[in-house]
């Protein structure tokens, strides 16, 4: 089995990327959660004037309604964007601080590559091609999983669920591509590069990927899934040494995959 061989002096930053994403996404969720629940209002202080954007309870599966296990919580619109701007912009920042230290550290001297130099922001025409094949193999593998896979279709629909519900059409655009380019910055720019631009690079930085999907109704088949897109675009990022192919191609690929649910659910519910 191979083995990944972490440069040196990189072992504090590697948990602080853990640690500061970790808490990125957990505050993300609990803020959502925040303005949507209005049991939970009175325990959230920048939540206190937000009260007339309440959540709407929804029926569970088993046709539940009541009683807080069994009730979900559909997000208004302005939680979900805002919870999207802000998570978006930590981990944005995130990964642009983690490249600049990179940066100074290597100039330094240190053992440490230099994730700037090595993912660029280049563009060249083939690259068109490259994220098209992506975004078609991985959505159509998506809808593939989500017919074939119960558990990952449950997983998929309670996050939808609760994120998607209350959004107008264009605001799919916002909550797709903001994600997309901020996470793609993190992951394939900073920690892919920070480990090595190699399979091994490309594994834990996919694993890393993968683990921090788990949560808010995603169980472990959407860490799975996650992991393995994960997998496509940090192998996309070596043959490209370029950020664009896997920012364009997520933030695509987050496209589809909410039109498409939206799309289903309301032929769904006309039916």
């Amino acid at each position: 089995m191979a083995t990944v061989s972490l440069p040196r002096n990189c072992g504090c930053l590697l948990n602080s990327v853990d640690f500061l994403h970790t808490r990125t996404t957990y505050y993300s969720s609990t803020f959502i959660t925040c303005l949507t629940s209005r049991r939970r209002y009175s325990r959230c202080s920048f939540a206190k004037n937000s009260t007339r954007n309440g959540g709407e309870a929804v029926r569970d599966e088993a046709g539940n309604e009541g009683g807080e296990k069994n009730s979900k919580f559909i997000a208004s619109r302005s939680g979900v964007l805002q919870a999207c701007t802000i998570t978006s912009a930590l981990i944005a920042a995130l990964g642009v601080a983690i490249r600049q230290v990179s940066h100074v550290a290597s100039a330094e001297g240190l053992p440490i590559l230099d994730c700037s130099s090595q993912v660029s922001f280049g563009f060249e025409m083939w690259h068109l091609e490259l994220i098209t094949g992506l975004v078609v193999f991985i959505s159509s593998s998506r809808y593939l999983l989500l017919n074939t896979w119960t558990d990952f279709a449950d997983s998929s629909q309670a996050a939808n669920l609760q994120v998607l519900s209350s959004l107008q059409p264009l605001d799919y655009m916002f909550v797709a591509f903001l994600p997309g380019i901020s996470e793609e910055l993190l992951f394939r720019g900073a920690i892919l590069p920070l480990f090595g631009m190699n399979l091994n690079g490309v594994g834990v930085a996919a694993l890393i990927f993968g683990v921090l999907h788990l949560g808010n109704g995603r169980k472990s088949s959407f860490a799975i899934w996650a992991t393995f897109v994960g997998l496509a675009y940090g192998y996309a990022t070596i043959l490209s040494s370029s950020l664009v192919i896997p920012m364009a191609s997520h933030a695509l690929n987050n496209l589809i995959g909410g039109l498409l649910w939206r799309y289903t659910s309301n032929a769904s519910s006309q039916k």
